[in-house]
């Protein structure tokens, strides 16, 4: 059974029936995990196989894993530092910062893919304009060349342990005071102000060889009056076609009041995404939202979006936290990255 274009989250520790129903459903790709579907390493590897054991390809698997404020689990992993610190090293020595955020990436990877876990949706490409609680330290630094060039060695880092990188929120997150989270978001400025900053990381990135891309629940009223995960002007015609991206885009959570904003039902939303360009949409915390879309979506996944989605599997799971112990690379880095000031606390959000 191909893989589908909706990417839901699942109840607990152990699939339940509800859950094992929506991941058999043709339109599921994905399951996104959160900290209560966490104990420790031995009870996520399991979850992962049964999850990978479904389907064939296997459905895809991933998790907000940033480090800092969001980083989904805590025990048995490395406490990654918040995207902030490496920026603050960089600005006194760039060569450590640079090598201390491929550590981090390959570290970051390394675990979850011990574990079975296929990627992270991580590096944040945000630009710090010192206004965005919700982004704040999830932002390496407020030069965009800087979020750029650390954000490089992050992927590399993520790559040598077996992940693509999907970056994270286009065309930028970073400038409004709103939480798209909870409220709705507008980001005034013309659309030269964006490329002239926020852009320049993904833009740059997307050079690089990005794999997949988030785009923001804000509202970018200068260039298009939709949302950027429901602009075809952003999707299709700035992204696609200016920047020429052909990887996967991921559509932000559906149940987000900044999406809520824009269309009331979830089905209405996920039409919405996918029409205007994402090739998986993404639906949190909201199990009837998720049955809605289910069971009133229609929706062919173009030969592109396959594609696109069989490149997101990591490598090499080894499904071996011992032997990733065991891993001179692996302990190296650790070890490295260990004094880097580290964050407590996730978001409250989801």
């Amino acid at each position: 059974m191909p893989l589908g274009p909706v990417m839901l989250d699942i109840a607990g520790t152990q699939l339940t029936e509800n859950d094992k129903r929506r991941l058999l459903h043709p339109l599921t790709g994905g399951v996104i995990l959160f900290t209560r579907n966490y104990t420790d390493h031995r009870q996520l590897s399991e979850l992962t196989q049964q999850i990978h054991a479904m389907r064939n390809p296997h459905v895809l698997i991933a998790v907000d894993h940033e480090g800092g404020r969001v980083q989904r689990f805590r025990e048995d992993f490395t406490r990654l530092p918040a995207m902030r610190e490496l920026g603050k090293i960089w600005d006194k020595q760039p060569a450590r910062a640079r090598h201390l955020a491929k550590q981090v990436g390959y570290v970051l990877a390394a675990e979850l893919n011990a574990c079975g876990v296929d990627f992270s949706f991580t590096p944040v490409l945000d630009i710090d304009h010192g206004q965005s609680g919700v982004i704040g330290d999830r932002a390496f630094h407020s030069d965009p060349q800087v979020v750029a060039d650390l954000a490089h060695q992050l992927m590399l880092g993520l790559k040598k342990g077996g992940m693509p990188a999907i970056g994270k929120h286009f065309p930028g997150h970073g400038y409004i005071r709103a939480d798209s989270h909870v409220q709705k978001s507008i980001d005034p400025r013309r659309y030269i102000d964006i490329d002239m900053c926020d852009l320049i990381p993904f833009r740059q990135m997307i050079d690089f060889g990005l794999t997949g891309i988030m785009p923001a629940h804000v509202i970018y009223p200068e260039v298009d009056a939709k949302p950027a995960g429901f602009s075809t002007i952003w999707l299709q015609r700035i992204l696609r076609t200016e920047l020429q991206f052909e990887g996967c885009i991921f559509s932000d959570d559906l149940s987000m009041r900044g999406a809520g904003e824009y269309l009331e039902s979830m089905l209405a939303r996920a039409q919405a995404a996918l029409d205007a360009g994402c090739d998986m949409i993404l639906v949190c915390n909201n199990p009837s939202g998720a049955d809605e879309i289910l069971n009133g979506l229609q929706w062919e996944m173009p030969a592109t979006s396959l594609s696109r989605l069989a490149r997101l599997h990591a490598r090499n799971h080894s499904g071996s936290w011992i032997k990733l112990r065991e891993n001179g690379d692996y302990v190296q880095a650790v070890r490295e990255i260990s004094g880097i000031g580290c964050e407590s606390g996730e978001l409250p959000l989801q």
